[in-house]
Order: C-alpha cells, then structure tokens, then sequence
C-alpha cells in the first residue's frame, strides 16, 4: 500500500459515516491516512471529529458561492493543495463535475444506502425501499463517474427488513453496516494504486 494516501471526507449533513470512519482510523493507528475534512452543516459531528484528532477541517457551504461549479472548483484546489489522493463522499449530496473527477481519476468513492441497482439517484433509498416492499435492501459503495448514484461498484452489503419494520427501526441496522464497508471500501481504492 502506497503510504502517502490522502483522504478526504466530504459531507453536506451531520457525517456519522465520516466521523465513525475518523474515529476508527484513529483507533487503529491510521489517522494519518485522514487528510481532511469538507463539510457544509454548521454542526457537523465529522468536522468535531476531525478538529479532536488534528485533521483539517473545512467548512464550504454551496450557498457562499455563486454556483455549484464556483462550489467543486474550489473545492478541488483546496484538496490539491492540501496532498488529497482520494476522496470519499459520506453524505455529500451534490453531483461530482468534471474538475473534480479529472482532478481525481477513479479516486472518488460513495456510500448509498441501496443494492445497486435499486433506488438509484434519490435521497430517500431507505424509505423508498420501505414504501416498495422489498424484503432486502442494503449499502453499496461504489467509485463514482459523471452520474448520480452510478459507477464502479466496491462493495456491497445486504439490510433485511423485516416485517413491521419504519424508517426509525431500519436505519439503525444501516448505521451498524456503514462502517465496516467504508473502511473496506477504503483499503480496496489503496490497493488499487
């Protein structure tokens, strides 16, 4: 594996995915792999995550730039000059463009919440699955390309839901299986260098 790997954590909410991922890599002696953290909520678990292990952390807000493309191009400089190799979006909810997936050729990693090919390119896989009838969902990582929700697949792991089961009881068997993809997930894209 190629030691001088940089991540970088992209999100737009809370980031449980990308704190969960800090912490581990923290706990595992790999923090210095996490290089930092873009995220966009004011309140921001991964941004705290990653100020308590000393990684950088950005806050870059889409509503402070004109446009969604002002919004990458920036983006893409500021991960450039800070050594980023690859990039992993837990929770980013804007389409990667063109800058940023040249920038970062088969570097750019996703999580969502659905086997692929199922409930692609919606923000709310979990209950669509639910409002469906599927008796399996589950999480798919997944390097991206130039559409929602498409791309490469890296792995994938099944959610069962069972009978009776709301939005507030399946997410937290979601929450559970999250984790032990990204870092996964992760250690295939190094491996791939």
């Amino acid at each position: 594996m190629d030691r001088n790997i940089k991540w970088a954590f992209l999100c737009s909410f809370w980031g449980k995915n990308a704190k969960d991922a800090i912490a581990w890599h923290a706990e595992n002696g790999q923090i210095d792999k996490i290089g930092m953290v873009i995220y966009e909520q004011e309140n921001c678990g991964a941004a705290d995550e990653a100020k308590l292990n000393g990684i950088k952390h950005v806050r870059m807000p889409l509503k402070d730039f004109d446009n969604k493309r002002d919004h990458q191009a920036k983006m893409v400089d500021i991960l450039l000059e800070n050594g980023i190799t690859h990039i992993f979006l837990l929770g980013f909810e804007h389409l990667i463009r063109k800058q940023m997936l040249d920038a970062f050729p088969n570097k750019i990693a996703n999580i969502h919440p659905s086997l692929f090919p199922s409930f692609l390119a919606t923000k709310t896989a979990i209950q669509d699955a639910l409002d469906y009838g599927v008796k399996v969902t589950g999480i798919t990582t997944h390097i991206i390309d130039d559409r929602f929700d498409r791309g490469t697949i890296l792995c994938q792991e099944p959610v069962r839901i069972d009978e009776g089961d709301t939005f507030d009881t399946l997410y937290p068997k979601f929450s559970s299986k999250g984790l032990p993809l990204i870092i996964e997930s992760m250690k295939l894209m190094e491996n791939q260098n």
